[in-house]
């Protein structure tokens, strides 16, 4: 066996530590040692992008019914196994490794039949130490640390990515920049105009249940914080898996597919007139794409043009064409306030200001058009951070934390409404679900959202308002706003994970299941976070991104967790520690390699 790697110096290291000599060591008077195994090379980090990975080459064998296990680092280790299907085997000319230990000398086990006979080959697969390029002087630690709370047997084998970011402290040095010219119908956008400032480094990783990093995205693979070009910055979200087992992600300017080899699939610049993707990219049945933007140069009615912030989904296809445009603000009502004034000042979104932290959000006339709350088009109204397509009747379900979750069709009407009724215009109000009972019958809520002598509540500044494989509707309530107000104490919030039954033919809503409020602030996310259903041990995953956030000079917690949904007995919590203070991460995802190499 030998090990190819880019780096001569580093080649030689390996080899010499396994026991095999490069050319430079052979010269040196090294004799090379023989194969470990009856195939190909070891190219560990094949794509340059993910260097706990690697890939056995086939050297012109002939192989099937492939089988890779990444053992465990101890007794206690996580073993990870999977399948390789016919078509991995030929997309990557060998087979894929996935799962390795960082800095460590890994063993790897490939199990496959040639010619009838069923082999084994063994490996010990060398990495080296993976690296946070952007620490600073307020870095708690080179890596977000993990500490496993609980995992309940039967769930050992559980992985989770962790879509986080690890904030530079000179923050953005970017922003789109408008004419002062108002009698042309140019505003001013100045540094505040649209979402290009949105922008931090990634930091994507694989957790076990160890605690351990079993995958790393390379920063540098989509995102360069050094340079000033736009095509490189942003803020790496949305990442969602395919039915092919790759994942789109969203990041400024671009949107993508990827593998878990670090394979760069697809990078499509966004189509011409729009900008700033962020939170979400979701592929649908049909095999098209849909993601959450915003419009370049909008013209407003009062015949300004303005970069709109997160109000428009597109639908495109694999080529990056656009297919369909959803404009919120046509659809919706950009003028709606009822929960902008609610909200805390000191989180909105990424956007954390710990001087106002636990203050009401004033609204000003004169807000300046992007990135700031506020009302019409050119101020973040809306901020859809999640897409759900269904599939039954060619509609999209969109999270809008500063409004609602809202059912939209193909033609653009509005098919219902899950939020307070206050502030909705006549057409809209007509659209609002009306809550229920167990049984049926109707529940008396005000205006605010409070509902008399029952549990069920509305979500607020909630996330990932997505479709449940039994049909009903999970969504992460954040709880901020809740009431439609601030409470007495900041420390009187909580979120939930919260399950609602949707009848689209009477128009009522009924809430099913709920996890949290119990857990109080100690488990309360201000903002980012993801809840949904895992039907293969009837648990609800979710991560809540953004504890703690406010305590001062502190890491803020991502609490993983899985809860059993007739139970409601915690069988998996594992805390991810930011690696600078105050600093949120987004949300998570269970990874399934059985999923990845069919």
């Amino acid at each position: 066996m030998t090990i190819k790697t880019r780096n001569t110096l580093v080649a030689g290291t390996i080899a010499l530590a396994l026991g095999f000599a490069s050319p430079t060591l052979m010269a040196a008077g090294f004799k090379p040692a023989q194969p470990a195994g009856n195939l190909g090379a070891i190219v560990v980090d094949p794509y340059g992008n993910a260097p706990l990975t690697a890939l056995v080459e086939l050297d012109g064998h002939k192989v099937s019914d492939v089988k890779v296990t990444v053992h465990g680092k101890s007794d206690k280790g996580v073993p990870i196994s999977y399948a390789v299907g016919a078509d991995s085997i030929k997309s990557y000319d060998g087979i894929p490794i996935f799962g390795l230990y960082q800095k460590y000398d890994n063993k790897v086990t490939v199990e496959y039949k040639e010619n009838n006979k069923q082999l084994k080959d063994d490996y010990i697969i060398k990495t080296s130490a993976i690296v946070n390029n952007y620490m600073d002087n307020r870095s708690l630690s080179d890596l977000q640390e993990t500490k496993v709370i609980t995992v309940a047997p039967g769930f050992e084998d559980r992985l989770y990515l962790v879509n986080t970011h690890t904030f530079t402290a000179q923050g953005s040095d970017l922003h789109w920049h408008g004419e002062k010219d108002k009698n042309a119908g140019i505003l001013d956008a100045g540094p505040a105009g649209g979402a290009l400032p949105f922008d931090i480094a990634p930091f994507t990783f694989i957790v076990d249940t160890q605690g351990e990093y079993r995958w790393w995205l390379n920063q540098n693979a989509i995102y360069d914080g050094r340079d000033v070009n736009i095509n490189k910055r942003g803020y790496l979200m949305g990442i969602r898996e395919t039915p092919r087992g790759t994942f789109t992600a969203v990041q400024g300017q671009h949107w993508y597919e990827f593998d878990m080899m670090g394979q760069i699939l697809v990078d499509h610049k966004l189509p011409r007139g729009f900008m700033d993707a962020t939170h979400e990219s979701v592929e649908t049945s049909n095999g098209t794409v849909l993601l959450r933007v915003g419009k370049r140069n909008y013209k407003r009615d009062d015949g300004l043009h303005v970069h709109t912030i997160r109000d428009h989904i597109i639908e495109v296809d694999k080529s990056g064409r656009v297919l369909d445009v959803w404009d919120l603000n046509l659809i919706l009502d950009p003028l709606r306030d009822s929960l902008l004034g609610a909200l805390d000042a000191g989180a909105v979104c990424v956007n954390v200001d710990l001087t106002h932290a636990g203050q009401q959000a004033k609204l000003e006339p004169d807000t300046p058009y992007g990135d700031a709350l506020g009302v019409g088009p050119g101020r973040n109204w809306a901020h859809v951070n999640s897409i759900a397509y269904d599939a039954k009747d060619d509609s999209i379900i969109l999270s809008s934390r500063h409004q609602g979750v809202v059912k939209i069709g193909r033609d653009k009407e509005v098919k219902w409404i899950l939020a307070p009724s206050k502030g909705w215009n006549e057409k809209l109000s007509k659209k609002l679900l009306k809550p229920v009972s167990d049984n049926g019958k109707p529940l008396q809520c005000d205006e605010n959202g409070k509902c008399e002598n029952t549990d069920f509540d509305f979500s607020y500044t909630q996330h990932t308002a997505w479709l449940s494989s039994k049909g009903t509707l999970t969504v992460f309530d954040n709880g901020d706003g809740r009431g439609l107000e601030q409470p007495a104490l900041p420390t009187m919030k909580y979120s939930r994970f919260v399950e609602y039954k949707i009848d689209e033919k009477n128009m009522t809503v009924q809430q099913v299941w709920e996890y949290g409020k119990d857990r109080g602030y100690d488990w309360y996310s201000p903002i980012t976070s993801i809840v949904e259903y895992q039907k293969d041990k009837d648990t609800m995953f979710g991560f809540g991104g953004s504890i703690h956030l406010f305590d001062v000079g502190q890491p803020t917690v991502g609490k993983l967790n899985e809860i059993d949904y007739k139970t409601k007995a915690v069988k998996v919590e594992i805390d991810v520690l930011s690696d600078k203070p105050n600093q949120t991460h987004y949300r998570a995802l269970l990874v399934r390699p059985q999923n990845m190499f069919k």
